[in-house]
């Protein structure tokens, strides 16, 4: 048996630059990944399968409408006599949530199908069915923080970020990716005039990192937030949590994300906000 982890994603960043002539959003996104994630596994067979487990599993999707499914078909068209198997997702990352969690686990099956194949990563083939998957799949493929462009297709060199302690927070609240862009109002070849995103070196300082996200911006915020009201509502208790440097929301949302200069300081805060609301997701983890 073969197992990966299929880390969250989070969107440090995320600036709508226009909308292209194929429908696609221009995107520029400082993204990162988290501790907290989903467990993939894969047992090498004759047939495909998928067996979902796990506290988020019955939002997870089945069959066909499962990327991990998904994924594996797609490779195996693309390379003939590709071994397949019998897969198992331990679900643990909200669905429909802004952090890319069924991108990461479409992203950890290609992975784990490489090896299993003994192929490279940098396989022209597993690249294009990442493209072809999902926008988030590419940046997923090998979850390591880096500026993310385009419509996911272009990826910078990857970015050693320091270790930042963080809490995520999803209130339990599935927000649709499509209607947050529609929201915008972009008719294709639009562009947005809005400040260009700050170039960051390669092994930026934590107080570096800080004042770049400070000076970024997520422009489906606002969108989302008229989707999902309760966003509001996270990013203020975000916010006023003691020793939170900056908050904002991730990818599309629903989930919200806060960093802090301790890892104390971290949990201390998920502490307070889990006991006001124990029916939101709450996750303390380290962004790198």
């Amino acid at each position: 048996m073969l197992t990966t982890r299929a880390p969250a994603k989070i969107n440090l960043t995320l600036h709508v630059l226009g909308r292209r002539q194929d429908g696609y959003h221009e995107l520029e996104s400082l993204v990162a990944f988290s501790g907290a994630g989903d467990t993939l596994s894969l047992t090498p067979d004759e047939t495909l399968s998928l067996d979902i487990s796990g506290p988020t599993s019955s939002a997870a999707g089945a069959g066909d409408d499962n990327l991990v499914l998904r994924a594996a078909r797609r490779l195996a068209e693309e390379i003939k006599g590709l071994r397949l198997g019998r897969f198992r997702l331990e679900k643990r990352l909200p669905v429909a949530a802004g952090i890319g969690g069924g991108s990461s686990d479409a992203a950890a099956a290609l992975r784990l199908l490489a090896k299993a194949n003994d192929l490279s990563l940098d396989d022209p083939r597993i690249r294009k069915v990442a493209r072809v998957v999902g926008s988030d799949v590419p940046v997923c493929l090998e979850p390591r923080a880096r500026m993310m462009r385009g419509a996911g297709e272009s990826l910078d060199a990857p970015i050693r970020l320091p270790l930042l302690p963080a809490v995520l927070i999803n209130p339990g609240v599935p927000v649709a990716t499509a209607p947050v862009f529609a929201a915008l109002g972009l008719k294709p070849g639009a562009s947005l005039d809005r400040a260009a995103h700050l170039q960051i070196g390669a092994r930026p300082s934590a107080e570096d990192v800080l004042a770049l996200l400070a000076k970024g911006r997520n422009d489906l915020e606002d969108a989302a937030c008229l989707q999902a009201p309760v966003i509001v509502d996270a990013l203020a208790i975000l916010r006023a949590a003691r020793g939170c440097r900056l908050a904002r929301m991730s990818g599309s949302g629903a989930t919200c994300f806060a960093l802090f200069s301790t890892r104390r300081d971290a949990v201390r805060a998920a502490r307070v906000i889990r006991a006001q609301h124990p029916g939101w997701w709450i996750k303390t983890t380290v962004l790198r």
